[in-house]
């Protein structure tokens, strides 16, 4: 089980990977295993040495009661300190942004997060994506 961010590839070049943890309630947590979340707005930033998820938006728990959560509050990705500091250091270029990839559960049943740092696509970069796509998807035709 994971939620994708399927635009990403599209709308970015990505450069470097990393997989965070993801600091969430238990009603947050319910909601994600029943795949009631979206990862396509959200995009992440630092504030105060610490990396925040923003804008991803996690459904109400449907049995949740008064303590339920909000959804799209800012969550805290939890990473190394020399991770942490090895992107801070690479934001100060221009261009250069981080987003959310993937959502997903890893072996031990944590929630974890992958990330990465991207530099955003021109026009002209999208419309020769599309191009490869199509050439990629008539050859499969031809061969099979």
């Amino acid at each position: 089980m994971s939620i994708i961010n399927r635009k990403a590839k599209f709308q970015y070049y990505l450069l470097e990977k990393y997989i965070a943890g993801i600091q969430l309630l238990g009603t947050e947590v319910k909601s994600i295993k029943e795949n009631k979340a979206s990862i396509n707005e959200s995009f992440c930033h630092i504030k105060n040495g610490e990396l925040y998820s923003i804008n991803m938006y996690i459904s109400e728990y449907k049995f949740g009661t008064d303590r339920n959560h909000y959804n799209r509050r800012e969550r805290k990705l939890l990473l190394n300190k020399k991770e942490l500091i090895k992107i801070e250091k690479k934001l100060k270029d221009p261009g250069i942004t981080i987003i959310p990839i993937e959502l997903f559960i890893n072996k031990k049943g944590y929630i974890k997060m992958k990330i990465a740092l991207a530099k955003g696509k021109k026009i002209y970069d999208k419309r020769e994506s599309i191009r490869k796509k199509d050439i990629d998807r008539d050859n499969k035709k031809i061969f099979f």
